[in-house]
Formats: C-alpha cells, structure tokens, sequence
C-alpha cells in the first residue's frame, strides 16, 4: 500500500520525534515500570501528533483521519516502544466506544481529556477463569437502586496500575453489560503483573470488592455487551497486527545494519547466502502482514463487517514477528543474547502478541466459521 504525501509527512515528522525525544528518554527506563507522571507524559506529547485522536472525529477534539492513516502512526510508535503503544491503543479503543455508545455526560467528561492523553483508560474483559470465552465472564453487577455494584476479579488488563477509569465487563441479569467505574470517584484495587516483556507498561490484575457505581455509568444498552465486545476485538485485533509489523520492522532494520557492520570470512555477513536468505525472507513476511492490516483497516474505515479479516491480520502479524525477532537473533549470533543489542528485547516481546485479544488458535477458528459457516465454539 502507498502512503499519500500527508501520511508520509506525518509518519516522517512522528519519526523523527520519536528518534530525537522518545527512545533515549525510553532507553532509560526498558523493562523498569513506568510512574504514571512518566507515561501520561509520553501520552501528551504523542498526542500532539495525533496517536490517541487521529480516528475519532474534530468536533469530540480528535483529528478525523481514518484508522489506516492512524495504524500508519502507531506502527512508528511500536517500532520505538511497544511498552509505549500499548497504553495508546487501549486509549483509542476506549474513546471509540464512549463516543459511539457512552451517554452524553459521560463524552463530555471524559473523552476530551482522554483523546487528549490526559487520562488513561483500561478495558475489563479478561478473568482469572475466563480468557477467550467472554460469555462465561463471572465479573457481577447487581442493581440496587440507582447503583450497580460490582464485585469480581479481572486480569490481564492494559494501563491497569495507571488507568483513571475502567471499562468493565460484567455479568448482569440481562445479560452481558459494559460499566464505567472511575477509580478516584468509585474505587478499585490494582496489581500488576510480571512478564517476559513490556513491563515498563502496566498489566494488572483488578479487583472490584462491592463496588458502587451509579446506572448512568452504563456503557450502552444493558445486556448488549458481547456485541459491543466483537466491535471492541475488530479494532484491538487490527492494533495486535501492527504490533508485529512494529516489531518484525525493527528486527529488520537491526538486522540489516548489523550484517552490514560485521564481517566473518573476510565479508560482510550481508553477503552471505544465509544470512541474505534470512533478510529477504522477515522483509517478505512483514510486507504481507501490513498488507493484511490495512486491508482489514480500509473495511473498518467504510464501515464493513471485517471479523475475518481482523483475525487474518492479528494471526499472521504477530505470528511473523515471532520468526522474524528469532531470525535478528541468529543474525547477531551471540551479541543476540546479550542485553546490549535490543533484538533480545523485541524477542521476548514478540512472544506475547500471539496471546492477547484471542490466541493464534482462536483466529484460525473465527476464519475457518466465516468461510464454512459451522460453528467451532457451542
């Protein structure tokens, strides 16, 4: 796919910022979690440049370009720091499902600051017993009143130790219904979780003990939360294929500039059939993958049921970054393992993204039922 000539000044402006004042100040910190002051702040600068606004309309204080030119940009972001994309990406999905399903109060207090980078959002679906199956969530909010209150356990949750609010899950006598709960105003408790990788960002654990929070808090029509949830996974799924193409993308381009450098045998390792083998092979693999995204980005972008489509891109953007981040290692032979290269880093990364937001395995089955129309879940 070309990029317009706006696209590309804004991909080569975003570039360039992230070059000069992200990674150094990133560098700093790798693997060490973030405080919330560091990240918000990371949030507000890149706001500038549209990563937390670029999809969503001006009139809400967005940019209104489409999700590919805004997919273009987080790329940017993620070839720099996944741990810095991923509060990013929880933001824009969060700000798409309050403008399009949250009440008028709720838009008014919260998206500005949101789109803004302000404010960090987290999405409640995942539980301790309850991973790709989102009807079997056990998260309960009972009326009483004027009030739900809630009670559950929810994990694996993006932005979880720094987010203001949460988009919760739970389980309701009509069915599946989605809950903002604000942590100053209502309350919840956090723990994160350690990881192989991107533990500068934050995955946690939340606890919601009997928690109060009024009806006007409901996010869309009550009982209708796993339709709102399929929409959710469209956009988060399209996000989890860049983040592949962000890492495999890296890889490459360490991989190139180090078989460019070292020398074996008297030439560059470039020049070597294998190695040469190898390059041609991550460049092909990522190519294919970005394609896929946008191709699933453009559907989304003229309002088209893209459920297959989405889950080609997720399974094959982050299942290539798995080879490809395993291919920059054997390129950088024993420098690959040692914590003064980064490809040792993108490897432990690229590990996680065939998990989060359905499994390599769930995709494949979403594919398979929208080509055959049998159904491989009961």
């Amino acid at each position: 796919m070309f990029k317009t000539e706006e696209q590309t000044m804004a991909c080569d402006s975003l570039r360039r910022f992230l070059e000069d004042q992200i990674e150094p100040e990133y560098l700093k910190v790798k693997d060490a979690p973030f405080e919330k002051e560091v990240i918000q702040g990371f949030m507000t600068r890149l706001a500038e440049f549209g990563l937390t606004s670029a999809p969503h309309p001006e009139e809400a204080g967005g940019m209104g370009l489409d999700w590919t030119t805004h997919l273009m940009l987080f790329e940017e972001v993620g070839v720099t720091a996944l741990d810095i994309a991923l509060p990013i990406l929880i933001n824009v999905v969060a700000g798409e499902i309050l403008l399009k399903l949250g009440s008028d109060e709720i838009r008014e207090k919260y998206i500005r600051p949101l789109l803004a980078g302000k404010i960090t959002a987290s999405m409640g679906i995942s539980e301790p017993s309850v991973g790709s199956d989102v009807a079997a969530v056990k998260t309960r909010a009972r009326r009483d009143g004027d009030d739900w209150v809630i009670s559950g356990e929810q994990t694996w949750i993006t932005n979880g130790r720094f987010s203001d609010f949460l988009i919760c899950t739970c389980a309701t006598d009509e069915g599946l219904t989605h809950i903002l709960v604000d942590r100053k105003e209502h309350g919840y408790e956090t723990r994160d979780i350690k990881k192989i990788g991107l533990n500068a960002q934050s995955t946690a654990q939340i606890f919601l003990d009997d928690v109060r929070v009024p009806v006007a808090n409901t996010i869309g029509e009550v009982g209708r939360g796993l339709q709102q949830t399929l929409v959710v996974f469209e956009r988060a799924r399209v996000h989890m294929a860049m983040w592949g193409i962000s890492l495999g993308r890296r890889a490459l381009e360490e991989s190139i500039k180090y078989s460019q450098e070292r020398s074996q045998h008297g030439k560059q390792i470039a020049g070597h059939q294998l190695i040469a083998d190898k390059i041609a092979v991550m460049a092909t693999e990522i190519d294919a993958a970005r394609l896929l995204t946008f191709r699933a980005a453009g559907m989304i972008d003229r309002g088209e049921r893209c459920d297959k489509e989405c889950a080609m891109a997720k399974w094959y953007g982050t299942e290539i970054a798995v080879n490809a981040t395993r291919q920059a290692m054997q390129i950088h032979g024993g420098n690959g393992v040692t914590t003064d290269f980064i490809v040792e880093r993108l490897a432990r990364e690229a590990i996680i993204g065939p998990i989060p937001d359905g499994t390599t395995e769930i995709q494949k089955l979403l594919i398979a039922r929208a080509l055959t129309g049998v159904q491989a879940f009961k």
